[in-house]
């Protein structure tokens, strides 16, 4: 119980950190930001608020100026058994990709970082950084 408490309390601490400290948004011209809003209109990211993996995604999503979903898989049933029982998986933080009929699940945080960093970066990303 006590553990609990703890993690919560850190998590809470990192998110305020993380909100004072996350920097710029992307800027793009309007027209190149309506084709990204209409492109992560596929994208859904299923996460704990104060989980710090999470934060690390969302940071990333702030500064790419990427209005993406969030599913708090954490508080809400249906999304933590849709997590579950369509991802294969309760953990987070993890990224669901349609592509078509297709639809992909991508866990680690690294890796959503990485795809989302190569698909929506106007700059080339160099591989150090990703990792």
């Amino acid at each position: 119980m006590i553990l609990r408490i703890i993690r919560e309390l850190l998590g809470r601490i990192m998110v305020c950190v993380n909100f004072l400290t996350r920097g710029k948004k992307l800027q793009r011209s309007i027209e190149a930001q309506k084709e990204v809003d209409q492109q992560i209109k596929s994208l859904n990211l299923y996460q704990f608020y104060a989980c710090p993996f999470c934060i690390r995604v969302r940071r990333c999503m702030h500064q790419l100026n990427l209005d993406i979903l969030t599913r708090d898989a954490q508080n809400n049933i249906v999304y933590k058994e849709e997590l579950i029982q369509k991802g294969g998986s309760k953990k987070v933080p993890c990224l669901r990709i349609e592509e078509g009929e297709d639809v992909k699940w991508l866990y680690e945080s690294k890796e959503i970082i990485r795809y989302l960093k190569m698909r929506f970066s106007d700059e080339k990303v160099p591989q150090h950084v990703l990792t």
